[in-house]
């Protein structure tokens, strides 16, 4: 009895799109998952400040936002009316934020930006293989991938997808996040995912009247999650109205560079990522 053979097996074109994945993971030095067991913790602006911090240190960097029914990267940027190019049918240019970061978003390539994306699991599938194989993304230091909340197709995809991918968790320090949290890391265990570490983020607000911090949330749950499951923790976030209004406002390099606030924690967050990723800071190039 001959062996069966599966569709892939037979179907030139799957195996042609195979073929470009693998051919474009092969020039991204490090793929990075940011993802969250629940909505509301932060976690595409994170995703979009590590893009931003990683690229201000000379890296080349591409954002690529796989939150396909509720995008939030094209906002926090700044790049709201973002459109990407398709080229002759053969590939996409993605969206160049500045000299060393790239975006690309399902904004990015629809018309009206305030239409809903109803789609079911193997056409979100087939689109988050395409941003990484027919993205003109050249060569990356790192892919920063932010991700929908929870645990559904769009992380399984990339886990099962893109190889060499980790994960970095973002929650906030209550219970009820770290319970979602633990979920998370299931997952990653589940689907033989590294993980990066966690951040725990809206860790503490800074009274503007005393200067004392009020932890909202609570602080340090994350901290001690990370413990618990022997995972690298990367640093706590605090609450910082002027981060929020900047990322209403599409400028986040701004409340990055303050030096209060959450811009030193994420100046250490960086620290930590490029240390627990081995990557080395490039060179300055010459203008």
């Amino acid at each position: 009895m001959a062996d069966l053979q599966s569709p892939d097996d037979i179907n030139p074109a799957a195996q042609q799109a195979e073929f470009r994945l693998r051919q474009a993971l092969s020039k991204i030095q490090h793929k990075l998952l940011v993802m969250s067991g629940k909505g509301g913790v932060g976690k595409s602006t994170v995703a979009a400040c590590l893009a931003l911090g990683l690229s201000d240190r000379g890296f080349n960097v591409g954002l690529m936002d796989v939150d396909l029914h509720g995008p939030s990267i094209p906002r926090l940027l700044g790049l709201a009316e973002m459109t990407a190019d398709v080229v002759q049918d053969k590939y996409i240019r993605p969206v160049v934020y500045n000299r060393h970061l790239r975006v690309i978003s399902i904004e990015a390539l629809m018309p009206d930006k305030d239409s809903s994306v109803i789609w079911r699991g193997p056409l979100k599938i087939g689109v988050i293989k395409q941003f990484v194989s027919d993205v003109k993304w050249d060569d990356l230091h790192f892919l920063i991938i932010d991700s929908p909340p929870g645990t559904g197709d769009e992380p399984l995809t990339v886990a099962q997808s893109v190889d060499g991918a980790r994960a970095i968790i973002v929650a906030t320090p209550q219970e009820i996040a770290l319970a979602d949290v633990r979920k998370s890391v299931h997952f990653c265990r589940q689907v033989d995912m590294p993980i990066l570490g966690l951040i725990e983020n809206m860790s503490g607000l800074t009274c503007p009247h005393c200067g004392g911090t009020i932890d909202l949330f609570k602080s340090g749950g994350a901290e001690a999650e990370a413990h618990n499951s022997n995972l690298p923790f990367l640093g706590r976030i605090p609450i910082d109205p002027a981060l929020v209004d900047a990322g209403d406002e599409g400028r986040l390099p701004r409340a990055l560079e303050t030096e209060d606030g959450a811009g030193p924690a994420y100046r250490a967050l960086i620290d930590r990522v490029v240390e627990a990723t081995g990557a080395i800071t490039p060179q300055p190039e010459e203008d």
